[in-house]
């Protein structure tokens, strides 16, 4: 299936925001663009715009990774933005959260082809693991609205742990919604970033917030 897919072409940015890593996100993207969609992971539209939408879109989020950081991610599914920040980021240490045995045959596939040493992959869902272990930061991208996510990732993070999450043009709208849950759950700092401009056509929205349990 891989021969009739078209990849699309990497962007100039692309060596840029990778860096020395750039050869191992590229070696990703091509396995994720020549069998991603065979496998469920992206859909039949993506391939063409994979770098874009999907590869750069996650690592743009990489300079806000804090160094030597234990970050979760939460639904990693196809890799994004875990499995791409993990390249980008050899410096932390990323645990891959994801429910379906089959995407988690292919997060460890894709550890052990590219030989990553900061990475595991943990089968089940972010509430399975609340008292399992605790992380300095948590990411999402495209797994739940913000008032359902926070309750899930919360109790994973440290005290002052941060989340890192993905949104889309409505994630004010979603912080609205959200606002018992913040409350709840002691989400301080919120903040919407916008990552990427001048490099990406379009810039990546990231809602940033911290979790103070004490004072």
């Amino acid at each position: 299936m891989s021969g009739d897919v078209v990849i699309e072409q990497e962007p100039a940015a692309a060596a840029e925001i990778a860096g020395d890593r750039i050869e191992l996100l590229r070696a990703f993207a091509a396995d994720l663009g020549g069998r991603g969609e065979e496998l469920g992971l992206i859909g039949p539209l993506e391939a063409p715009r994979l770098w874009t939408r999907h590869l750069l879109n996650s690592a743009v989020l990489a300079p806000l990774i804090r160094t030597g950081a234990q970050v979760a991610d939460i639904g990693t599914g196809g890799g994004m933005p875990g499995l791409v920040l993990a390249i980008v980021r050899p410096d932390a240490h990323f645990i891959f959260i994801e429910p379906m045995e089959r995407r988690c045959a292919w997060l460890q596939e894709q550890i052990d082809s590219l030989r990553l040493t900061n990475a595991e992959v943990r089968r089940g869902r972010a509430e399975e693991y609340h008292d399992a272990f605790e992380v300095d930061q948590i990411t999402a991208r495209a797994v739940t609205a913000l008032r359902k996510l926070v309750p899930l990732t919360a109790p994973l993070l440290v005290d002052g742990g941060e989340m890192l999450f993905l949104k889309g043009a409505s994630v004010e709208a979603e912080i609205e919604n959200a606002e018992k849950a913040l409350r709840k759950y002691r989400v301080r700092d919120v903040t919407v970033e916008e990552l990427g401009a001048g490099l990406l056509a379009e810039t990546t929205r990231v809602f940033r917030a911290k979790i103070v349990r004490h004072g």
